[in-house]
């Protein structure tokens, strides 16, 4: 497990380091990383969503235990998260980044990670997870943001953002694929494709570049308060929801280890166009994926031991 799981955090943690090094060197212009970052949250991020769940394989799965599970365990920490916000010496645009360092999970991580341990059948409970995490956790954040962000909205406009948040409506249209058995063009689907593989690269190099290690002592706190939610708090909440809810097997093992995963590089790309703490999002993706090497083995042996025995 802790080979495995420090093997899929090597080409994260580079992509990372190769976006700081490319920031400080000056290759590329200040002008170039804005538009990356909006080239990930409109067209990159969505394409990947969409072209997930168009085309994964859900057949003969416990869908429905699943689903609950991790619907149920994601709000209660949320709502933990949320309500713990006023014992936490940050301002609004830095809570959200908390927030979604709390509940944002690293799909291709997880992918991984479940393909490797748990072969095919991982593969389709990956789909699932993702089906049901990312549209609730981008619905959240959005409300999070619209809360504490720096530009507040009122109800209606709330309501226009979830509506028109690109990767809220990717999950969506990946989703309606799913439902109504509907397949993609062959021509198109390998686009799609190569345009969802693109969001990993992109999204990380964006990260690096943003990160600010001058700023370094202002993560800890919110970092310490998001991976405890992330690595402790999550899992253990899943894990008893998925008992009560008689959930068990390579599925909970599943939904174990994508609840226990660390933040994504789409935390960032949120932050920057919503109107969070972009610089502080960045340092606790980072910081994150450094703490996983450590946290996601320990959390998950101790748990994957327990739900075998």
């Amino acid at each position: 497990m802790t080979m495995s799981v420090a093997l899929a955090l090597v080409p994260i943690m580079l992509l990372i380091g190769f976006g700081v090094l490319l920031r400080q060197r000056g290759l590329l212009s200040a002008a170039f990383w804005p538009e990356a970052e909006r080239l990930g949250y409109f067209i990159l991020l969505p394409m990947l969503f969409f072209h997930g769940l168009a085309t994964a394989r859900l057949d003969a799965l416990p869908i429905a235990g699943i689903a609950l599970t991790l619907v149920v365990a994601t709000l209660a920490v949320a709502g933990a998260v949320v309500a713990l916000r006023p014992l936490m010496r940050i301002d609004g645009p830095g809570f959200t980044s908390v927030f979604q360092g709390s509940v944002r999970f690293n799909n291709y991580v997880g992918v991984t990670l479940a393909a490797g341990l748990f072969g095919a059948e991982g593969v389709a409970l990956a789909a699932i997870c993702n089906a049901v995490v990312v549209p609730l956790v981008n619905v959240l954040c959005v409300l999070v943001f619209a809360r504490h962000g720096a530009v507040r909205q009122g109800w209606r406009g709330v309501g226009r953002q979830i509506a028109t948040n690109p990767l809220v409506m990717g999950c969506a249209g990946g989703m309606l694929f799913q439902l109504l058995g509907l397949r993609l063009p062959e021509g198109v689907e390998p686009a799609l494709r190569v345009l969802g593989a693109a969001a990993l690269p992109v999204g990380l190099l964006c990260v690096g570049a943003a990160l600010d290690f001058g700023t370094a002592r202002q993560w800890i706190g919110p970092l310490a308060a998001a991976s405890s939610a992330k690595f402790v708090a999550l899992p253990l909440v899943t894990l008893a929801f998925g008992i009560v809810l008689g959930l068990e097997g390579t599925a909970l093992l599943v939904a174990l280890l994508f609840q226990a995963m660390p933040t994504a590089s789409s935390a960032y790309v949120m932050a920057r166009q919503l109107g969070g703490d972009a610089p502080l999002m960045a340092g606790i993706t980072a910081g994150q994926t450094v703490l996983a090497a450590i946290a996601v083995p320990l959390m998950l042996g101790g748990l994957f031991d327990l739900v075998a025995g």
